[in-house]
């Protein structure tokens, strides 16, 4: 599976954390996510699969916790690897980032998750947004 980032730091206890991310391509735009707090990033909605929970199931969960916005037909496209310090769970992960291409449906909600928001970006302006390397290659793969 190809890294994108940083490679794996020596000595680091490592935890494997498995997620699933969406480009959300309307109208020639793509939806994405501005995380707050401690990153100060656009990201492609998503996030990690909870214990008994499907990839898909994760993937429809967390776009509405981070977008307000309910998905439909998730398109499996491919995985890639990270190796990133994550503040929030003080924690040294290993993220699997399953990617899908899913069409925003609706939107039902401001995003209910703290510190997010939702944004509409051409798909050259995500391009330069988005925080890493492994969704910007999987937007460039939709667009």
């Amino acid at each position: 599976m190809r890294r994108y980032g940083d490679p794996r730091i020596s000595g680091k206890p490592y935890r494997t954390r498995a997620g699933a991310y969406a480009v959300l391509p309307k109208n020639g735009r793509v939806l994405l996510t501005y995380q707050a707090g401690i990153h100060h990033e656009f990201q492609l909605p998503g996030g990690g699969i909870d214990p008994g929970e499907s990839p898909v199931q994760a993937l429809h969960r967390e776009v509405y916790e981070e977008t307000g916005w309910r998905i439909s037909k998730p398109l499996y496209l491919g995985a890639f690897r990270r190796f990133v310090f994550m503040p929030e769970y003080e924690l040294w992960a290993e993220k699997i980032c399953h990617i899908y291409r899913a069409l925003p449906v609706r939107k039902l909600a401001e995003p209910p998750e703290q510190d997010h928001s939702a944004h509409w970006a051409s798909p050259e302006q995500a391009a330069i947004s988005l925080g890493n390397p492994g969704d910007r290659a999987f937007l460039h793969a939709v667009f």
